[in-house]
């Protein structure tokens, strides 16, 4: 709200009456004795009745703001006249920390963007890097990425899934999904060491391969999740309440969501198919079976129905996946990109220089640039590398579809009650780590 570094100071007090006995409204001015900003004037139509507009703030600190966003609002009562996003409060500085960083050393960032799609990021950035690097990783490395990003884009959707009904108001739907949440989060672990930030890729391959048995812990859990999602849906998609509550709000047409640049399932519940998966195909996701849920309101209702069949889905390719693991080597056959084996680097000269040489220094992918899209649970993830050569990229850029989504609140809750803002942000599914990158 304003140019530059300039900030704003709200006073709530009055200064006395006006001359038809109303408090005078303060307008919002800058902490460097500037001029009042645009939006301090009266944002009504009717400017006799500005006096009658509260402004009030939710966030940065509430918890249906997932995260730490504020949203600045002007209301006529009860509803909304005018919505300013703030972000910026968990700024890390991502970007330009991976300026100073190898590339395999990025892969820790990439769990603390969209920390509830971390192996998901995981796969997406090692994409990005290989494409730069002009190598093409194992057939067994390929199926089990997909079934990283799969499991990984239902458990960032049972989180939204749980998160959305405890704003809304049902609680018992939160404990189920996050009980299936904390399943793949064991299998995750299982695999990897490691629950929440994964930190599973390589540069090349995968930082494990999976255990022994694991694959028969994955097929026992896509058999017995259907039942927890068929629970859920036969407690909310036809419920009276629910379907009343979210239903007709917040709505965005297929053009409009296409003109806000919105991806993933926002922009699939306003009627649009684009799926990067089937549109841009990577990973062989266009050898698979499965569909694109598309809806037709563009409301928050269809946004809850795409990601409920969006979980379906992905137990689909998951069933898919775990039929058609090859066996083989899960990382390739470089000594320059890929660390060899311990046993190898303690025994072996050769193998001891590589091993050192990666560790100093870091592969050096050939002078180019490289951008690679992937379909996350938010939307259209993109990473795009510049390199100069050096073991180091010159220039790390994130396409973050929580930023983009979140763009268009303004749109979707003016005109609506306050309530109906919960509602509607908790629709959008964002991460403040993604957006405040």
């Amino acid at each position: 709200m304003g140019s530059g570094n300039r900030t704003i100071e709200v006073e709530l007090s009055t200064t006395g009456m006006d001359s038809q006995g109303r408090p005078q409204r303060i307008p919002l001015v800058t902490n460097d004795g500037g001029s009042p900003l645009d939006i301090a004037a009266p944002l009504s139509a009717e400017p006799e009745l500005s006096g009658d507009h509260m402004l009030i703030n939710i966030g940065p600190q509430h918890p249906a703001t997932h995260g730490v966003l504020r949203l600045v609002l002007e209301l006529d009562g009860e509803t909304v006249v005018r919505c300013i996003p703030h972000v910026g409060y968990l700024h890390c500085g991502f970007e330009k920390i991976g300026e100073y960083r190898q590339y395999n050393q990025i892969i820790p960032w990439t769990d603390r963007e969209d920390y509830l799609n971390s192996i998901g990021n995981n796969v997406a950035f090692a994409l990005g890097a290989e494409r730069l690097f002009g190598i093409d990783i194992t057939p067994r490395c390929t199926v089990l990425r997909v079934i990283a990003a799969e499991l990984s884009r239902m458990a960032s959707h049972l989180v939204w899934l749980g998160t959305f009904c405890i704003d809304i108001g049902a609680f018992t739907p939160f404990l189920w999904a996050f009980q299936e949440r904390e399943n793949i989060y064991n299998l995750l672990e299982s695999w990897v060491g490691a629950r929440l930030t994964t930190s599973a890729t390589r540069v090349g391959g995968m930082a494990a391969d999976i255990p022994s048995g694991w694959m028969d812990g994955l097929r026992q859990f896509i058999r017995n999740f259907p039942q927890t999602l068929d629970e859920i849906d036969r407690m909310l998609t036809r419920n009276a309440i629910w379907v009343g509550r979210i239903t007709g709000i917040g709505v965005m047409t297929a053009e409009e969501a296409i003109n806000w640049g919105l991806s993933g399932p926002m922009l699939r519940a306003s009627g649009v198919d684009y799926d990067v998966r089937k549109d841009f195909p990577y990973l062989d996701y266009e050898t698979y079976d499965f569909d694109v849920p598309v809806g037709t309101n563009g409301d928050v209702y269809d946004r809850f129905l795409v990601r409920m069949e969006e979980l379906r889905q992905s137990v689909k390719i998951l069933t898919q996946a775990a039929e058609r693991l090859p066996d083989g080597p899960v990382n390739i056959d470089d000594p320059r990109i890929i660390l060899p084996p311990k046993s190898k680097a303690t025994s072996e000269m050769e193998s001891m220089i590589h091993h050192f040489k990666q560790v100093m220094e870091g592969p050096r992918p050939p002078i180019g640039e490289a951008y690679v899209a992937v379909e996350s649970p938010k939307g259209e993830k993109g990473y795009y590398m510049v390199s100069d050569g050096t073991s180091k990229p010159a220039r790390w850029r994130i396409r973050p579809p929580s930023f983009i989504n979140l763009a268009a609140i303004p749109k979707m809750v003016e005109g609506h009650l306050l309530s109906d803002v919960i509602a509607i942000n908790a629709s959008i599914d964002i991460v403040m780590g993604e957006i405040d990158r």
